[in-house]
């Protein structure tokens, strides 16, 4: 067993199933975690729950806070940003972060997209670079790698693949984590739920061993 102990090493692992019996991506990010505790003994684990949590979409008064210069906020404003401050914050604080996602309806959970509305905030996780008119973001979250452990239940979302036109999870997560400046991503994906108990069981194991695999050749 490799362990290393030389760096404190922060983990953030996000649930967004809405389910907790039977969610397979929440049984990809436990077995996650339990190798990563078995890897690195010297490490902080924080969970985030979103798929059983109300998530606030972002509103009017967030969007007038959010662009406003920090020293002219008040104190509605600075209410208006409270958990969007705690969610970047723990992104700030992680080297690691891990996204386990089911595929709902082609996409992500709601729940999910609010978070992310909530964390992609210019000049916080993102700012604007006026020189460049096909790509304006310059991101602000630097040396962290990214995880993402997400379950379909059909098959064929893969490159080139027959339902590849329709998986609209995988690129639109990577955009997103792009964007606020992390470019080391890792997907492992679990697919085929609904094809049958036979194939389902080996593609879980081929998964799970993925995820442990993921941890050992590919995190810094």
């Amino acid at each position: 067993m490799d362990v290393q102990n030389k760096k404190l090493k922060n983990l953030l692992v996000i649930n967004s199933s809405a389910r907790f019996t039977g969610s397979q991506s929440r049984k990809l990010a436990e077995a996650f975690i339990n190798h990563w505790k078995e890897k690195y003994l010297n490490s902080n684990i924080h969970l985030r729950e979103l798929g059983n949590q109300i998530i606030p979409h972002i509103t009017e008064e967030w969007i007038v806070a959010a662009f406003k210069p920090l020293e002219n906020r008040t104190q509605k404003d600075v209410k208006s940003l409270e958990l969007s401050d705690e969610y970047i914050k723990e992104l700030k604080d992680a080297d690691t972060i891990v996204i386990a996602s089911p595929m709902y309806n082609w996409s992500i959970p709601s729940s999910l997209k609010a978070y992310i509305d909530q964390v992609v905030r210019v000049n916080e996780t993102w700012k604007h670079n006026p020189d460049n008119i096909q790509n304006p973001y310059i991101g602000l979250l630097e040396n962290k790698e990214v995880v993402l452990l997400l379950t379909r239940g059909s098959q064929g979302y893969e490159q080139g693949n027959y339902n590849e036109h329709k998986d609209f999870q995988t690129n639109y997560l990577k955009w997103v984590f792009n964007v606020m400046g992390i470019s080391e991503i890792h997907v492992i994906n679990l697919d085929g739920e609904a094809d049958g108990k036979e194939n389902y069981s080996l593609a879980i194991h081929s998964a799970h061993q993925r995820t442990i695999d993921v941890i050992d050749t590919k995190l810094s």
